[in-house]
């Protein structure tokens, strides 16, 4: 423990914040890592890419093609991010020798990797892929006005729900198991409810399957809009809201997935009022749903004081961001990084002192403090989150990730 950290221990503890807490309480904080940062979103079963109002951009060398290749970079980045966390999967990166069709998928496509974190000490996430194939190249999957396509999707989901239990039950843990889907239309419909009344129907029947749910949690994430798709989104923000809150199942809130001046900070306190959790999804949005890598802005810095204000044990964070166009594994680790930086800035708050201020109406205490808190010294208390973990705090992280690129990205086709 550096002289620093204690310097910086008797500051916080002035204002009644015990430093040594915060950091336990980070270090038991796992995050959800994406896994499709590593190869542009593209998978294992064919080559057609993102589609369905995602788009990739960049031609950084190096990404992963392979589930070897992965898995590698997932564990190389993972050596530079302090603490122990999950990875988030899609269908679409299941391991097997011969195509499998997304409706016909098991968990023994998906075995290679639980023995994956269970090497790496790795908890699992998974979700559907509705989109990157030509069941979905209408744009839309489970709102489809043909049934046939509709039960292509509604097995799909059923399955990889299947698959998420038992990921969470070989792990002893709950696994998220999250529906995004793409559908919408490019210009302004006649038609609003049909759509939203098909994608309830369906929902209502991939969750009529029962699992337990110890081992998984179910979620589903609305989105504001995407490309061909910028007029009418069908599983809306409050579609999702509603239909989460009558069945159960979480809401899952991604930062990109609003109106630009809507903020996911301001929603947090408003939904755990009405259920047990919720889940979040980490992006950066510029402009749009652009998901660029994740910096440490004020609106992860609030977002990150609202999950600690509001308990950080009901709130499922991953990330979701994918740059094609930056080495691959330093987006992974910059975004985990600073995603674990504001977290720590708020567990670092005098939030008891601040909430008795609000509360008294000291609001001249409350924004004092509030202000005064953005210059205590965090980066000793950051240094010895890092030191416990046994990992870099500062850049030498980054001088491994180049040697890597140098040594294994560079030799990829």
């Amino acid at each position: 423990m550096s002289q620093t950290y204690e310097q910086a221990k008797q500051i916080y503890a002035a204002v009644g914040v015990d430093t040594d807490a915060a950091i336990k309480t980070l270090q038991s904080t796992r995050i959800s890592m994406h896994c499709w940062q590593g190869d542009d979103v593209t998978g294992f079963e064919n080559a057609l890419g993102a589609s369905g109002g995602i788009q990739v951009t960049g031609k950084y060398p190096g990404k992963a093609t392979t589930p070897d290749e992965l898995m590698a970079d997932i564990k190389k980045a993972l050596s530079f991010i302090p603490g122990n966390h999950r990875i988030n999967l899609h269908a679409i990166y299941a391991v097997s020798e011969q195509k499998v069709e997304r409706n016909l998928l098991e968990p023994c496509h998906f075995q290679a990797w639980i023995d994956f974190a269970k090497a790496n000490n790795l908890k699992l996430d998974m979700n559907p892929t509705l989109f990157s194939h030509p069941m979905a190249a209408d744009g839309l999957t489970l709102s489809h006005p043909d049934e046939k396509v509709r039960r292509f999707w509604i097995e799909h989901c059923i399955a990889t729900r299947k698959i998420a239990e038992y990921m969470g039950r070989e792990l002893g843990d709950t696994c998220l198991h999250n529906i995004w889907i793409p559908d919408g239309l490019k210009d302004v419909p006649a038609d609003r409810i049909g759509p939203r009344a098909r994608l309830k129907a369906s929902l209502d029947e991939i969750y009529a399957v029962k699992l337990d749910k110890k081992y998984i949690a179910d979620s589903v994430e609305s989105k504001v809009f995407g490309i061909g798709v910028e007029a009418y989104t069908v599983g809306s923000h409050e579609f999702y809201m509603n239909y989460a809150a009558k069945n159960d199942v979480l809401c899952l809130l991604d930062n990109g997935h609003y109106h630009p001046t809507e903020m996911v900070s301001d929603k947090i306190s408003s939904m755990l009022l009405f259920a047990d959790k919720v889940a979040l999804h980490v992006t950066r949005p510029v402009r749009w749903d652009s998901d660029h890598v994740v910096t440490l802005d004020d609106e992860l810095k609030e977002l990150c004081k609202e999950l600690v204000r509001c308990g950080l044990d009901k709130i499922m964070i991953g990330l979701d961001f994918f740059d094609a166009s930056i080495n691959r594994l330093a987006a992974w680790a910059v975004g985990m990084r600073n995603t674990q930086k504001a977290l720590l800035m708020a567990l670092l708050m005098p939030n008891e002192m601040l909430k008795s201020a609000q509360d008294d109406m000291r609001y001249t205490d409350m924004l004092v403090y509030t202000e005064e808190m953005k210059s205590y010294p965090f980066a000793p208390i950051w240094e010895e989150f890092c030191s416990q973990s046994g990992i870099d705090a500062y850049d030498g992280w980054y001088t491994k990730i180049k040697a890597y690129e140098a040594e294994i990205l560079k030799t990829r086709k």
